[in-house]
């Protein structure tokens, strides 16, 4: 599995990427999010989700800035009728703040307000995701900027997750644990995590 491509960037457009590196050109889908934050730069760290088409033999790469905005995405497509385009024009339409709020609040407007948005899709996002989604997650609050930092933080958020914890109750544990603990180790997070979660 490819987590990330990093290189130079060969080509953007709002909608893709090609990423260099080491002379191959890696072709990759994008959100607006994306090519805004890469527009005017020379080379990209670009984030990638793999996506195998059933039907066909089709292959694509969609590419992300950050891991928050490719978590995002793969929450997206976790809903029945959400398919890798309608997630990407999601994002494109919506800052990832401004979905986790509109599907917090349960605004069905804000998200029927994405092109090809129905109404019931939009309940759907709201009913299968509001449990999945934490408020503020992956902005620049303080207790986040060092989870997101922190190496430490994010091998014991998969640990944790891989041993069968929801992601939005593992973040609140290792924030609360970095709040106090800034510097604990893999290990010290996963113990302190477990005996809250």
């Amino acid at each position: 599995m490819i987590d990330y491509i990093s290189g130079k960037i060969a080509e953007l457009t709002p909608t893709r990427v090609v990423v260099d590196n080491q002379g191959i050109g890696y072709s990759i889908e994008i959100s607006l999010q994306t090519y805004a934050a890469l527009e005017g730069k020379e080379s990209a760290k670009v984030y990638i989700y793999h996506h195998l088409q059933t039907n066909s033999d089709t292959e694509l790469y969609y590419g992300f800035a950050s891991k928050d905005e490719r978590a995002l995405f793969e929450t997206l497509i976790s809903v029945s009728g959400v398919g890798v385009n309608t997630a990407r024009i999601i994002l494109s339409s919506l800052s990832a703040d401004e979905l986790r709020t509109a599907i917090l609040s349960e605004n069905v407007n804000t998200i029927k307000s994405v092109k090809g948005i129905g109404l019931k899709t939009a309940q759907r996002m709201i009913l299968e995701l509001k449990d999945k989604i934490v408020k503020g997650e992956g902005s620049a609050s303080d207790a986040l900027f060092i989870a997101e930092s922190n190496a430490a933080a994010d091998e014991a958020t998969t640990a944790l997750v891989m041993l069968g914890f929801t992601k939005p109750n593992v973040a609140k544990a290792v924030q609360a644990i970095l709040k106090q603990h800034p510097t604990a180790k893999v290990e010290e997070i996963i113990k302190a995590a477990l005996q809250m979660l």
